[in-house]
């Protein structure tokens, strides 16, 4: 699939982009795919930024930056298992630790000049912000974007429900692969005019969002459980949380 699918140019400010703002590598406990493989799979589908979001950490996004084939930019970024419910962050310098409010968690975020957004608010079965309603509503007016069209989100209603919250809080909505495996990187993107290699670009580009969706097959993310499996064999589990009272 190429992402693109335009004659228009790309990257520079002005230009056409397609983002991709949601992506795992092996250094997730749920994901075997190689960051350089990763970085080098989007460029062919006609990504051009590429967030590399790892649970809890941000090693292979570094590796994946380092590594970027040219056209591709790539975000450093984290996926937060905050206290509430998964966060995702970008623009990061050093990894954001787990299990702290969410609040306490997109300040780390910008100390560090990052941006945040909300992935898969409304997925019943995964780490959700829609699980704490409260606190869903609460963070709209701390956060960037909301993931109003994720691919992994099994039910139609959970990104219907996403688009929603996004209109009714005004927040910027983008399309991301949620990839954890190479066959699903750039499946869905997020087609921008602007240039959002920094997180002031980003910030501008997001007012021009299109949804650009798709999916991969239910096989394909059937893959994820055997990751798991081989991840834990190899001793790369979930990062642990911050113990209760304090920083890691």
């Amino acid at each position: 699939m190429d992402a693109a699918g335009s004659e228009e140019p790309q990257g520079s400010a002005g230009n056409v982009a397609f983002m991709d703002l949601h992506c795992h590598t092996s250094a997730s406990f749920d994901c075997l795919s190689d960051p350089v493989k990763v970085g080098r799979a989007a460029q062919r589908r006609g990504i051009t930024h590429l967030a590399i979001t790892d649970h809890d950490r941000i090693d292979g996004a570094l590796r994946a930056r380092d590594a970027a084939p040219d056209g591709l930019t790539v975000i450093v970024g984290e996926e937060v298992k905050t206290a509430a419910g998964d966060l995702i962050c970008l623009f990061l310098d050093t990894a954001v630790p787990p299990g702290l409010p969410p609040a306490e968690t997109i300040a780390l975020v910008r100390e560090q000049g990052g941006l945040v957004g909300i992935p898969h608010p409304f997925d019943r079965h995964r780490n959700s912000m829609a699980n704490a309603m409260a606190e869903l509503d609460a963070l709209a007016g701390l956060v960037d974007w909301v993931e109003v069209y994720n691919a992994r989100v099994v039910f139609r209603e959970g990104n219907e429900r996403a688009q929603a919250f996004a209109q009714r809080t005004g927040l910027p909505g983008a399309a991301v692969s949620d990839a954890h495996s190479l066959l699903e990187v750039g499946v869905a993107s997020t087609r921008v005019i602007g240039d959002p290699s920094t997180p002031s670009g980003l910030l501008q580009a997001l007012a021009t969002a299109e949804v650009q969706p798709g999916r991969a097959t239910y096989f394909v993310r059937g893959v994820t459980p055997f990751a798991k499996l081989v991840q834990r064999a190899r001793g790369n589990g979930r990062v642990r949380p911050v113990p209760s009272g304090g920083r890691r």
